[in-house]
């Protein structure tokens, strides 16, 4: 009989729902077990025979699962959770778990591919993390839901994310409107993304009292940023001046993932992209690091990764040697 002993640290998780009143749900656990389970702030520590220690780390990770997804966790989901996983059934399936970013009302934010998985612990282990792929790679989308996590959990005070406002350069005004009607369309996906991550009334007081900003990147300019996590998307048409620019916000405590794609650079031909330099200049710095994705790791429909290839062929029959996203 092998003892083993595993600590559990939850993130994201409001332990008294978790636990239950008067630690109800806890009580279920203990009763059903012979393992000891402790629990100290958001750590679990479990002693016991292997075999019901690795039970029950599911069954935590079931309830956690559960009441992130319905925003409740009664006992008789716990007797649930309990019945099922002890006949060796599944909520979620294990290897799901480590790429679980985010728990939103209607669904959860998680890896779907290999390249997404490693884009996960790349951004986990660095200050700063560069993502460069084709469209619809998940990058911006997977960047967003790890800065709300991290808001969520009271990791940082503030997301700021930025954009160039348009894609050659920022020459807003030819463009119709006021200054805000005019970087509303830029800023679009970044907005759409929270939408799907944050509920609407919070969403709004979010963006009332700035914890979140979603601002052109030329208004970086000038600010330190602490304790907050920081995103520039469609990077490669950040010319290397706002490239450096934007890296030398970051302050205390801050995080920052800068996503683009360097295959389709709309910058005007005298420019350089910052995106193509930093990854010349900054690779190899400890505290940085870069995740590429292909068109294997395409998530959108299914006919995009059809039309990338389509688009690489042509490309590459014509002889400009140029790849689509």
């Amino acid at each position: 009989m092998t003892i083993a002993e595993k600590k559990l640290t939850l993130s994201n998780v409001d332990m008294m729902l978790l636990l239950g009143i008067n630690d109800a749900n806890l009580q279920l656990l203990e009763e059903r077990f012979n393992s000891t389970i402790t629990v100290r702030g958001d750590i679990f520590n479990i002693k016991g025979v292997l075999e019901e220690v690795e039970q029950i780390e599911k069954i935590i990770k079931e309830m956690v699962y559960v009441l992130n997804t319905s925003g409740r966790l009664q006992t008789s989901d716990v007797r649930t959770i309990l019945d099922l996983t002890l006949e060796g059934k599944e909520i979620i399936a294990e290897d799901e778990y480590d790429s679980i970013v985010l728990y939103t009302k209607s669904d959860i934010v998680k890896a779907k591919t290999p390249g997404q998985r490693k884009y996960l612990q790349i951004a986990a282990t660095n200050d700063i993390c560069f993502a460069i792929g084709p469209a619809g790679t998940g990058k911006t989308y997977l960047a967003v839901a790890i800065a709300v996590s991290a808001l969520k959990r009271g990791v940082i005070k503030k997301i700021v994310l930025a954009r160039p406002a348009v894609e050659a350069g920022e020459s807003l005004g030819f463009l119709p409107g006021d200054f805000q009607e005019k970087i509303d369309p830029y800023l679009r996906p970044l907005y759409d993304a929270l939408d799907d991550m944050i509920p609407p009334e919070k969403l709004k007081g979010y963006l009332e009292k700035r914890i979140i900003e979603i601002v052109p990147l030329a208004y970086m300019r000038g600010r330190t940023l602490n304790n907050a996590f920081v995103i520039l998307d469609e990077a490669q048409n950040a010319t290397d001046i706002q490239m450096k620019m934007f890296l030398t916000r970051l302050g205390a405590n801050s995080n920052a993932i800068i996503t683009g794609d360097i295959t389709q650079i709309d910058l005007p031909v005298k420019s350089r992209s910052g995106l193509v330099q930093a990854k010349e200049i900054l690779n190899g710095i400890p505290g940085v690091g870069f995740a590429y994705f292909d068109k294997e790791d395409v998530v959108r429909h299914r006919l995009v990764k059809d039309i990338i290839d389509a688009y690489d062929k042509f490309n590459e029959a014509n002889g400009n040697g140029k790849k689509s996203s």
